[in-house]
């Protein structure tokens, strides 16, 4: 039986966050690449010979890197994503200012629900929900 350890540099063990967008996934999820760097790949309907959408819709995309993300276009009579109830968390993910530099981009067009800083336990922190609608913890041990 093969695994997948934990010195595998490709592989990761954790979930992926797919996102069904209301027909905005080429926007978000270059967004998301401008946001975050990393590589972007899109394919349509039309690549995948679906007819149950727009043939230039997403039907499915992926974001790799730093932070990896993947989403499509709900298709026809599918519901998108309203998520509720759930943050993406990047608490110590990365160095404080290159979080506090995605918080703020984050930010853009979006509202922030708690700004990035300082709590009374010790760490700063911060929640923003993007324009997009996706929930962002993001923190860092002071």
């Amino acid at each position: 039986m093969t695994g997948i350890s934990a010195q595998d540099p490709v592989r990761t063990a954790g979930p992926q966050v797919y996102v069904s967008f209301p027909g905005t996934a080429r926007e978000a999820l270059g967004f998301y690449r401008d946001v975050f760097g990393g590589e972007l790949a899109l394919h349509t309907y039309r690549d995948f010979s679906r007819s149950d959408g727009s043939p230039d819709a997403i039907a499915h995309g992926t974001l790799s890197g730093v932070v990896a993300l993947a989403g499509s276009d709900a298709a026809d009579g599918e519901p998108a994503a309203k998520p509720q109830g759930i943050m993406l968390s990047l608490l110590g993910t990365a160095e404080p200012a290159v979080l506090h530099e995605w918080f703020d981009r984050l930010s853009t067009g979006g509202s922030v629900v708690d700004p990035l800083g300082p709590k009374p336990w010790g760490a700063s922190d911060g929640q923003v929900i993007d324009r997009y609608g996706l929930h962002w913890l993001i923190g860092y041990e002071d």
